[in-house]
């Protein structure tokens, strides 16, 4: 039978806090930031002599930026908008790098001039853009994957073929800059192999750069790195492993450039829960077998990535687990794409009633960052923050 249902209670202060707040208005999500400074922890150890890059658009709130600041984090950024905010939290620019490769001439220009230095591209048209703004600094060419083993692939809009991407290396590199070759494996990926084949074309162009006198000055190894959901994945120390085998195999164990990581979901992921209010309960005669569960939570107001249902989270329900039957599960929106989840059939209890909260696990990422502004009227995502730091307040 497919689905899960996550065992209750949920560990923890979230737990504590949604045992306190019994009457909160849902949806909201409450994220606990004393495990985003887990996981970061843990990354660094993990991979130690790699810089973490946090990627920004998994959570732009300003909690989760001031604490990443304050643990030492780098970070990726997508546009003008997260530089100046994460340059108004404190952040040193020298420590953003501006990895989006599709950006407005100005915008490079802007970052440039704040002392953004790190720039990525994959095409020759933004090469040019940085070539024309950028007088001092590193290029990474973004070299395409199949994203093969991820939930979340990015294969088809970003990368381009290993050629073009040498001849642009040797065009940076003549122009003055420094050059490195960046990479995506694809989001929750659950394969700890996946980084290997890319890892191989990033040697064959350091090869080729070397043969013109050339170094490479870094390797961004990207995001991928998994939070848990429905599917298992493995722990960080194997993914860790694997990783630095490769870059071993392929670079040398002494690789002496700049080795990025650039994890969202990872850090941020598994700190999130939603809590959300079951609207209504449909059994229809043209399906069944199966209610139809509908949340006050859906694709338009935080749970973007169930499109396709290729982000299954877990899901906690009231009641042992032991009567349960199969659900479709869908948002409150008048849009029909509004369902999260029919294919891959969850189980909730048989008793479940309208009114009954539902927990959805793992949602710290990707999800207040892509709640609409207000479609149907319905508010944004709200958010509440659990301080990293024992004893003080609650933010929101």
């Amino acid at each position: 039978m497919q689905g899960i249902l996550a065992p209750r209670p949920v560990a923890g202060r979230v737990d504590r806090f949604l045992t306190g707040h019994p009457d909160a208005t849902t949806p909201f999500l409450v994220v606990d930031l004393d495990v985003v400074r887990r996981q970061y922890v843990s990354l660094t150890a993990a991979l130690p002599g790699t810089e973490v890059f946090y990627a920004v658009k998994a959570n732009p709130a300003p909690e989760v930026l001031s604490l990443l600041i304050n643990l030492g984090s780098n970070f990726d950024v997508a546009s003008r908008g997260e530089i100046e905010l994460c340059l108004g939290l404190g952040a040193d620019p020298a420590r953003l790098s501006y990895g989006n490769t599709v950006k407005k001439e100005r915008d490079i220009a802007a970052a440039y001039r704040c002392g953004v230095r790190l720039f990525t591209v994959d095409s020759q048209p933004e090469l040019d853009k940085v070539l024309r703004t950028v007088a001092s600094g590193t290029v990474f060419v973004r070299i395409v994957t199949d994203g093969a083993g991820a939930d979340w692939p990015l294969s088809r809009k970003f990368g381009c073929t290993v050629g073009e991407a040498g001849q642009m290396l040797l065009q940076a590199a003549r122009a003055g800059l420094q050059v490195g070759v960046s990479f995506h494996v694809g989001s929750q990926q659950r394969h700890p192999g996946a980084w290997d084949r890319p890892l191989g074309q990033v040697a064959q162009l350091a090869r080729r750069l070397g043969a013109v006198g050339y170094e490479l000055a870094g390797v961004n190894l990207g995001g991928g790195l998994p939070s848990r959901h429905v599917d298992p994945t493995a722990d960080i120390e194997t993914y860790s492993e694997a990783i630095a085998g490769s870059v071993a195999t392929h670079l040398g164990p002494r690789f002496g450039g700049l080795m990025m990581v650039e994890p969202g979901r990872y850090l941020v992921g598994d700190a999130g829960v939603i809590r959300t209010e079951v609207v209504q309960i449909v059994r229809r005669a043209s399906d069944p077998d199966r209610r139809w569960v509908f949340l006050d939570v859906g694709l338009f107001n935080g749970l973007t990535e169930t499109l396709g249902e290729a982000i299954r989270y877990r899901i906690q329900a009231p009641g042992d687990g032991s009567d349960t039957g199969s659900v479709v599960l869908a948002g409150p929106s008048c849009d029909s794409a509004d369902v999260l989840y029919e294919t891959y059939q969850y189980q909730l209890p048989l008793d479940l009633q309208v009114g009954d909260h539902l927990e959805i696990l793992g949602t710290g990422a990707y999800t207040s960052s892509y709640s609409s502004v207000g479609f149907n009227g319905f508010p944004p995502l709200t958010s509440y923050y659990l301080p990293a730091t024992a004893g003080s307040g609650l933010t929101s």
